[in-house]
Formats: C-alpha cells, sequence, structure tokens
C-alpha cells in the first residue's frame, strides 16, 4: 500500500500567516489549529488530524513553489524547515518532501 500524498502548494506566500493557512487548508487541520510554529509541529505529527487513510498508509507532505517564501522571509522559511524536520522526527510515518524547480 502506497503512503498518501498531500499537496502543500507555497506559490505566493510570503510570511508565516501565509504558510499556516496554505497548512490548515492543505492538511484539512481543525478549526482549532492554532496557526503558530507549535501547533504546527503539533498537528504534522498528530495522527488524529491526518487525513483519512493516512495513519495506516503513511503521509508524504510534498512542498511545492516554497523558493518564493524562502526568498521574501528567509528566517521564517527556517523554522518552518525545522518545524517539518521536528515532526518527521517525532512520527516515522510522516515525511516532508521539498519539491525542487520552479521558483515562483
Amino acid at each position: 500500500m502506497t503512503e498518501l500524498v498531500v499537496d502543500l502548494d507555497l506559490d505566493g506566500v510570503t510570511d508565516k500567516a501565509g504558510l499556516m493557512d496554505r497548512c490548515a487548508r492543505a492538511l484539512r487541520l481543525p478549526d482549532w489549529f492554532g496557526r503558530n510554529w507549535d501547533a504546527l509541529v503539533d498537528s504534522l505529527s498528530d495522527h488524529t488530524v491526518w487525513p483519512e487513510g493516512a495513519v495506516e498508509r503513511g503521509l508524504t507532505v510534498v512542498v511545492r513553489n516554497w523558493q518564493g517564501y524562502a526568498q521574501a522571509s528567509p528566517q521564517e522559511w527556517e523554522t518552518a524547515r525545522e518545524v517539518f524536520a521536528e515532526a518527521t522526527d517525532r512520527t516515522p510515518a510522516l515525511s516532508v518532501a521539498l519539491a525542487p524547480g520552479g521558483a515562483s
């Protein structure tokens, strides 16, 4: 059985608020999602908020068009990458991949 893949498209995102909104939408996070770094790592690590079938199959989040955000807010982007890494360290069934190319 192959893992469930969620596309996290950051095209046009230039700040943390935009990133949090895209994460909430792409991952279908609950309304109580706090839209901060701690809440993001907790949500990525929490099987109860994962899409249906992801716990059994594993979850891969593919981050696309991240280059514009990285350029506009390099410190925030570094924090986002640390959050993704922490979540994958906590949760073996989770992987986060940065799609190459196509800077927006």
